[in-house]
């Protein structure tokens, strides 16, 4: 486990809790790496790996010290009762990436990086936050930001001048410019990740009549015995839920009671009701069908209440028959559903990795962008807003210039100009800075 201690009395800290004597590097007040003795009290003292790192050549600009010890949670407790009563206190979260921010080490865009990369989901989601963390999206807004302000004081030396014959910029090439940057900043929003899409993972749920498969279906996918497998109908009552990991990304697979066409007990509704909710809210569906059985009406019906855009088709129980009969019953399938089924079996695996290749493919799609670039960043709620407002106040410079009124134009052109300044700048309110490490765990 690590012990992350920051700020100004992080050296006088570290005296208190490690043995004698001191690690040369802690009474040198130096950075480094080194072997230690932790002193838990007068019984217990454990060997521990000491990093210190002194200011300002550290993460958050503060000396900061990491103690990297073996042991148990009640030794750790310990360990922190000792440290607080020495005068130190509890960090918040964020609290060290914003003490990284308010010391320079970082800018805003960037401290946001790191809580995107925290609880991205997927690849594609932790790549576009690493842009962030590179400072990408400071960049691009301080170069559009520099635009603007060009633009803005074009405009506002021709106002000084009204007077004289002097004309700095003309309408048209306003209007172009405003264009161009206008584009930019359409372009930003465009080509990003939104952190809606980096926070909550994708559900896919697995849907069909009693007895199709499904629970041994979800147990092969995460390879551990998550939901009960029986012979007998109906075993699945509540929405079980667990979380898959696939090649790129991660999901929350769910299995739910079976849906039958018509319910006959107040516990079938209640837990018809229940799957039919939580398959209404899920990223991707797949639906099984037992491809050995004789009768497929109830599955038709069944496919019916659970229509959706992202449906999977699976035929489950394919090692039940032999190879001409499965080919067969699969092109009735696909015949009478209107779907292409994979099929399936829990018993022998057949299938079941391509089902996985399969989901992560359509996770993937869902998630990604409708326009993908290589500069791609991901953008929070307060990113896209400010550039939300930007766009709108440079359409409206654009229609006052074209009307004659360039002094409002100039007004809206500010506003402009202090919305995206507002995303990277650190001239910014504590409301906001609060908002935004309130989003983030202890101890980041």
């Amino acid at each position: 486990m690590i012990v992350r201690i920051a700020g100004g009395d992080t050296i006088d800290s570290l005296r208190s809790v490690l043995g004698r004597p001191l690690p040369k590097l802690v009474q040198d007040g130096k950075s480094g790496v080194a072997a230690c003795k932790v002193i838990i009290d007068d019984q217990l003292s454990l060997d521990a790996w000491l990093y210190l790192f002194t200011a300002p050549r550290s993460y958050t600009g503060d000396s900061l010290a990491e103690i990297h010890i073996h042991t148990n949670p009640s030794v750790i407790e310990a360990l922190l009762d000792k440290l607080l009563g020495a005068g130190l206190r509890m960090a918040g979260p964020g609290e060290f990436t914003a003490r990284a921010y308010l010391n320079g080490k970082i800018d805003l865009t960037q401290a946001e990086a790191v809580n995107e990369i925290i609880i991205s989901s997927n690849r594609l989601q932790i790549a576009a936050a690493e842009k962030l963390l590179a400072g990408r999206l400071a960049q691009t807004t301080s170069q559009i930001a520099a635009e603007l302000m060009d633009c803005l004081s074009l405009i506002e030396a021709g106002l000084d001048f009204s007077g004289e014959d002097i004309e700095f910029i003309t309408r048209q090439e306003a209007v172009e410019k405003f264009t161009g940057i206008k584009g930019q900043l359409q372009g930003l929003l465009a080509g990003s990740i939104s952190d809606e899409t980096v926070i909550d993972l994708p559900a896919v749920g697995i849907a069909g009549a009693p007895n199709a498969g499904k629970s041994s279906l979800l147990n092969k996918l995460l390879g551990k015995e998550r939901s009960i497998v029986s012979k007998q109908r109906k075993t699945t009552r509540d929405v079980l839920t667990a979380i898959l990991q696939l090649e790129h990304c991660r999901c929350v697979l769910f299995d739910c009671a079976g849906l039958i066409f018509k319910p006959e007990t107040i516990l079938d509704q209640l837990a018809q009701t229940a799957a039919i909710q939580s398959l209404q809210k899920a990223s991707v569906i797949v639906f099984c069908i037992d491809i050995a059985k004789q009768d497929w009406a109830e599955d038709i019906v069944i496919g019916r209440l659970i229509e959706h855009e992202s449906l999977l088709a699976v035929a489950t129980k394919c090692d039940l028959l032999g190879k001409d009969d499965l080919a067969e019953r699969l092109a009735k399938l696909n015949q009478l559903f209107g779907l292409d089924f994979l099929a399936v079996s829990s018993q022998t695996g057949i299938g079941l990795e391509l089902l996985r290749e399969i989901i992560d493919k359509k996770i993937i799609e869902l998630t990604r962008p409708s326009t993908e670039t290589p500069s791609q960043i991901a953008l929070t709620a307060r990113h896209k807003q400010a550039v939300t407002e930007a766009i709108e106040n440079i359409t409206d410079s654009i229609d006052q210039i074209k009307a004659g009124s360039d002094e409002i134009a100039a007004m809206t052109l500010r506003t402009a100009f202090q919305a995206i300044s507002n995303i990277h700048q650190h001239s910014i309110s504590e409301q906001i800075l609060e908002n935004i490490f309130s989003r983030f765990c202890i101890g980041k």
